[in-house]
């Protein structure tokens, strides 16, 4: 499963009782963050949420709102007694800018960078072989990327399946995890034990950007996507046409499109001091559509087909 918090659902600048860009997630003990705007330190606080077990940070972009609470997050998990690497992921010359960026942080461990520098990429999570994080570059007025991660599931185990093919029990467990086994001469595969294929879980966050169909594609039936919404208003659609950013009907045609079962908007603009007064308009076109508020959590889980 995937515990999911939104610690920061601001633009631009911080708001009293609103925090800037930033989205925790929990798999198995570990850490993921995207985005780390100035107070999510203290967001991660007020959520009961502890920093030290943040094992990746996926950065979308460099604009200030969205890298500027990294030095203190860093310094958090240190003082927390952190000793562990933390990997670090985001566009092209992430190298340059995040050492700069947190020179003054002292950090006592060692930070791994990924610079993304291709339209499309994907990883699998050092500390995770069942999540992968797949990276993907929006339209913004930077190099921006958004992020899905797929937790995939192993397919159910089939036991008449393992008997017909002669398998021994012994190997059964180890084979559901996915291993192959050799034995004097055969090699057992999981397929031979394994049924059809099962769901998984997808959770995809994009912000700062305008609509395109590759955001779309990535959403694709994901369980939630946090998806911007700059301006509640049709009235603000120029204006987010000028900044690169989305307006709430545009954020929820496509999640419409591309199937999602829930969509979180983000990133308000400071001007939308009120933002649920547009939620209607964007569950016109689509009912699963909603205000994301600092410390909004969701847990997603595998659902059985």
């Amino acid at each position: 499963m995937l515990d999911v918090t939104l610690l920061g659902c601001g633009g631009t600048m911080p708001l009293p009782g609103r925090w800037l860009t930033s989205l925790y997630i929990r798999c198995n003990g570990h850490g993921i963050l995207i985005d780390c705007g100035e107070g999510t330190q203290i967001a991660l606080k007020e959520a009961g949420l502890s920093a030290h077990d943040i094992d990746l940070i996926l950065l979308t972009h460099f604009h200030g709102d969205h890298v500027m609470g990294l030095p203190g997050i860093l310094m958090s998990m240190g003082m927390s007694g952190r000793t562990e690497p933390v990997t670090v992921a985001g566009p092209k010359n992430l190298t340059q800018v995040v050492p700069s960026l947190c020179a003054v942080a002292g950090i006592p461990f060692d930070l791994k960078g990924i610079e993304i520098t291709e339209p499309e990429c994907e990883f699998v999570t050092e500390f995770e072989p069942s999540l992968t994080v797949q990276a993907f570059q929006a339209w913004h007025s930077v190099t921006t990327y958004g992020y899905s991660l797929v937790l995939n599931r192993l397919p159910k185990f089939d036991r008449d399946k393992a008997e017909k093919n002669g398998v021994p029990m012994k190997y059964w467990s180890r084979l559901q995890k996915g291993n192959t086994i050799e034995e004097e001469g055969r090699i057992y595969t999981p397929d031979l034990v394994l049924g059809s294929a099962r769901k998984g879980i997808r959770l995809t966050c994009c912000t700062d950007t305008r609509p395109t169909e590759r955001i779309v594609r990535y959403c694709r039936d994901a369980d939630l996507a946090v998806l911007e919404g700059m301006y509640g208003s049709d009235e603000r659609l120029e204006a987010a046409k000028v900044k690169k950013h989305m307006v709430f009907s545009e954020a929820a045609e496509i999640a419409a499109k591309a199937n999602v079962k829930e969509l979180w908007l983000t990133h308000y603009s400071p001007s939308e001091t009120h933002p649920e007064q547009w939620i209607d308009h964007a569950r016109e076109i689509f009912p699963q559509s909603h205000c994301g508020t600092c410390g909004k959590h969701t847990t997603l889980t595998f659902t059985d087909e």
